[in-house]
Parts: structure tokens; sequence; C-alpha cells
């Protein structure tokens, strides 16, 4: 079971383990590659399984265990509209670091190859 702390705000963190904890279960949920380019797709806005599905190469099983695990994460939010679940990014924090995180890789890749 995935732990929704990860929603918890800063002034609600006061202890350093605290700090500690939570920002291993960010970095636990964000350790699949699937997970990532998932919150990617996501950042210009909310979209459905089957749009995902079109941009990410990956089974439909796999992406709705990961979007699941993400959703119980308290990254994600869904919704419902007729038979299609749409889904949108509601923890801008999250997705700031892995906008981070993976466009400094990005660059300090293209540093490495001239």
């Amino acid at each position: 079971m995935v732990n929704r702390s990860i929603q918890k705000s800063s002034k609600e963190v006061t202890e350093p383990d605290q700090v500690f904890e939570l920002a291993a279960e960010v970095f636990r949920v964000m350790s699949a590659p699937m997970r990532l380019k998932i919150i990617s797709c996501l950042c210009d806005g909310e979209k459905n399984v089957s749009y995902l599905l079109s941009k990410i190469d990956t089974t439909q099983p796999n992406m709705s265990q990961h979007l699941t695990t993400l959703y119980q994460a308290g990254v994600l939010g869904k919704r419902r509209e007729g038979v299609q679940i749409h889904y949108r990014i509601i923890n801008e924090r999250v997705a700031n670091l892995c906008r981070t995180v993976c466009t400094q890789i990005a660059i300090d890749g293209n540093l490495d190859s001239e």
C-alpha cells in the first residue's frame, strides 16, 4: 500500500526524520521510469488513459498499475467521464522535482556528447 504522506504540507513536517522519510517516499514513487514518463506527459494538463497509452509505449495493465501507484501516493488526481478515466497532476512539487531532475540530466547528457 502506498503512503499518501507525500501530500503533507511543509507546516506538518517538523521533525528532521519526517523530512527524510517524506523525501524517501517521493523518490520511491518517482523511482520507476514509467512513472516519470506519465508525470511528464501530464505536465501540460489532464489526459485520459487512451491518450497516455498512445504517447507511452507500454501495455494497458502496466500503465494502470503505475497510474494507481501515482494516484495512491497523492501525485495524481482522477475523474471518470463515461468509460474513460482522466488523470491530472495534483502535487505540483513532485511534478516540479521530476521536471527539474530530468531537465538537468538531459542538459548534462548533452554536455557529455560534445
